[in-house]
């Protein structure tokens, strides 16, 4: 997967989290509050490997261009 792929899945995954974060300042039941800050926490670990994963393909391509 190169740089631009991996930015790409971060954008859609913080979109993901956008959504998340707005149906959990809608609801006001404390179960659904519960599992949609599961979901944040897991999105936010996928957006994190992300951006880790473009920053070593973006290292790696300098390397290789030196």
């Amino acid at each position: 997967m190169s740089a631009e792929e991996s930015l790409q899945r971060a954008e859609s995954l913080l979109e993901r989290l956008d959504e998340a974060r707005a149906r959990l300042e809608r609801t006001e039941d404390a179960e659904a509050a519960l599992q949609i800050l599961g979901e944040l926490s897991e999105i936010a670990k996928e957006v994190e490997a992300e951006i880790q994963r473009a920053k070593r393909e973006a290292e790696a391509d300098a390397d290789a261009e030196r």
